[in-house]
């Protein structure tokens, strides 16, 4: 079941000047950030009271975050709701007949996560994440 926001995910064209305006300027917390090879991006997650903000470098002009980079100058990238179950997530979507990108969860930054398809959703790139404990 979904519950809640997780995150929001942000494209920057620098993740270091992307955490000195939401890290040092607006006051976020930096939670983590790791290079998330299978998805050419280096990320990083920072509190924003109950919810992320989660930017995203691409590490590749050719990736998807590469070539939104390139098209719109970076913004907002997607919007992640917090999952329980993120496999039966993704099957209830799949069952409704929702396009989607990911056929089955994998590993982010934010946990388990999949993705819906913009064409899907109105516009809208949907990410679902069922956090793991660390």
């Amino acid at each position: 079941m979904l519950k809640r926001i997780h995150h929001v995910g942000v494209v920057v064209p620098n993740l270091e000047e992307g955490l000195r305006f939401w890290r040092d300027c607006l006051g976020l917390e930096f939670k983590k950030s790791a290079t998330v090879a299978d998805q050419g991006v280096r990320a990083a997650l920072l509190d924003a009271g109950g919810s992320e903000i989660e930017l995203l470098e691409p590490l590749s002009p050719d990736n998807g975050v590469g070539k939104f980079l390139a098209r719109r100058g970076g913004g907002l990238h997607h919007v992640c709701f917090e999952s329980d179950a993120v496999s039966a997530d993704l099957e209830e979507a799949r069952a409704k007949g929702i396009q989607l990108i990911d056929q089955k969860p994998r590993k982010g930054l934010a946990g388990m996560i999949c993705f819906l398809h913009p064409k899907a959703t109105r516009g809208v790139l949907v990410e679902y994440a069922e956090p793991i404990e660390e």
